[in-house]
């Protein structure tokens, strides 16, 4: 990797890719390459393939994925399935075909199988079934991996996946609707606190454990993956730690300061009920974290008070 490498960003303005464009130009590589789903519909093969063609990136970084939590999952399957497939599939071929040297498919640990060991190892992809409420997505990210092991495998290419463990921070989604469980349990608590503490009402039975990462350590892990050698095609990315989802509840209500009661609904559904990554191999490498929970939700929800009026709401 040089500091002039043309690096394509697919997904600049997500909370992933906005944090890989903010450490790649801290760390000097000043020719990013972006577009906006106005500009280029990653959706659109045609417009897909002349962007490569017109621009010859010899980096990709693939962070575009339509994303949300259970219930977007569970609501909209067709299009988590459908939309992700032809992103992936378009910038993959692409890049394939214009000659990209070195490209990083982002995923999710929700490829794993819902029962598999933990913490979840890389051997453990389709050795069993998926957790139903989020099988739509995890499907196409299996695709995704599997595109990039096969282009390593039949031509040689440098294409490789991180799979990063739930992921949070600045820029993150808060629609209620459509959001992942921590940013979702941050806009509960803090509009719970401001409404004179009034109850909060969460999903399940608070057993379930998950393990969160900063979205800034995904930054860093995607940028030391760039400048080193990477000789397996699929590396987790994680703690290494994991939390239940009531612990979570009561580390967010204290940073918000929501002092209402926590109400659990236990009709509504829990999950995978424990998803922690093992990270030997990345950490092989020579990659670790270095925020904990505490300090990165107290990040997040700084960023969430003093950008209310342009959080990002994502609806489908």
């Amino acid at each position: 990797m040089n500091k002039d490498d043309k690096i394509y960003i697919a997904g600049h303005r997500g909370m992933v890719g906005a944090a890989i464009l903010k450490k790649l130009t801290h760390e000097g590589y000043h020719n990013t390459l972006f577009r906006t789903s106005d500009e280029l519909d990653l959706r659109d093969q045609k417009s897909v393939n002349e962007f490569f063609v017109e621009e010859k990136p010899k980096v990709v970084i693939m962070a575009a994925a339509k994303v949300g939590g259970i219930l977007a999952n569970d609501t909209y399957p067709y299009d988590f399935l459908h939309d992700n497939l032809i992103i992936q599939d378009n910038i993959i071929h692409s890049s394939h075909k214009s000659d990209v040297s070195k490209l990083v498919f982002l995923g999710s640990s929700c490829i794993y199988p819902k029962f598999a060991p933990q913490p979840l190892r890389e051997d453990s992809l389709l050795t069993g079934e998926l957790e139903p409420t989020n099988q739509w997505y995890a499907i196409a990210k299996i695709v995704g991996i599997k595109l990039c092991d096969a282009l390593r495998k039949q031509h040689g290419r440098n294409y490789f996946s991180l799979m990063p463990t739930n992921l949070y921070g600045p820029g993150d989604n808060f629609d209620l609707n459509t959001s992942h469980v921590l940013p979702a349990m941050i806009r509960k608590f803090h509009d719970a606190k401001v409404n004179n503490n009034q109850s909060v009402t969460l999903w399940g039975s608070g057993t379930p454990k998950r393990e969160f990462l900063f979205v800034e350590d995904v930054a860093d892990a995607v940028l030391f993956s760039l400048e080193n050698e990477m000789d397996k095609n699929l590396y987790n990315i994680g703690t290494g730690k994991d939390i239940t989802i009531a612990e979570l509840a009561s580390l967010i209500q204290s940073i918000t300061g929501h002092t209402g009661e926590i109400i659990w609904d236990t009709s509504k559904p829990d999950g995978t009920p424990r998803k922690l990554m093992d990270t030997t191999r990345m950490e092989n490498e020579g990659w670790t974290y270095t925020t904990d929970l505490e300090d990165g939700i107290k990040q997040t929800y700084n960023w969430f008070i003093n950008n209310r009026n342009k959080i990002r709401e994502v609806q489908f």
